[in-house]
């Protein structure tokens, strides 16, 4: 009982960020076919996709690549953390990464967890913590929808409506 009071007054003192509201803006034609797209407010090239708007093939290409164990775990895969760790104390660098995909969202949704120092044990353990808070909040539909949506594709580009649509001409 006094771990489940502790934790929930660690959510209540150190929530998540907020999700960023602004998208991209894609004008489509009467037949669905994309006109003009607009970035962000920050000039950013996203927009919102859901599970049914994605090809079912990404969906289980990005799984077995990033988290084949997305759908097992809780936002921290436990097994993969330990591998990580043995692998860096053995070595002395790490050789596989042990971040899941919702530790993902949680890199890209709260930029103090990004940028150089990402890499290091504390922003790791940070990322695992805000990993556990998505997970209390958010289904792993949404999550998963949140990576697709926050997903960098390179320079400006975030997530792979706008990927599909900047790099290959056509929705995802």
């Amino acid at each position: 009982v006094a771990l489940l009071l502790s934790l929930l007054a660690l959510d209540r003192l150190f929530p998540p960020p907020p999700l960023d509201p602004a998208y991209a803006r894609v004008v489509l034609d009467m037949k669905g076919r994309p006109l003009r797209a607009f970035a962000d407010t920050s000039g950013v090239w996203r927009y919102p996709v859901t599970l049914e708007q994605v090809s079912p093939r990404y969906i289980e290409a990005l799984l077995g690549y990033e988290d084949r164990y997305f759908w097992r775990h809780p936002g921290v895969n436990p097994v993969a953390m330990v591998r990580g760790i043995g692998q860096w104390l053995r070595y002395g660098r790490a050789v596989s990464g042990g971040s899941t995909l919702t530790m993902q969202v949680a890199r890209l949704i709260d930029p103090a967890l990004s940028g150089p120092d990402s890499r290091r044990l504390s922003v790791k353990l940070r990322q695992a913590w805000r990993a556990l808070q998505l997970e209390a909040r958010y289904s792993k539909d949404e999550i998963l929808a949140l990576y697709m949506t926050y997903a960098p594709m390179g320079g400006i580009v975030q997530g792979v409506e706008m990927g599909a649509r900047m790099w290959l001409g056509k929705s995802a």
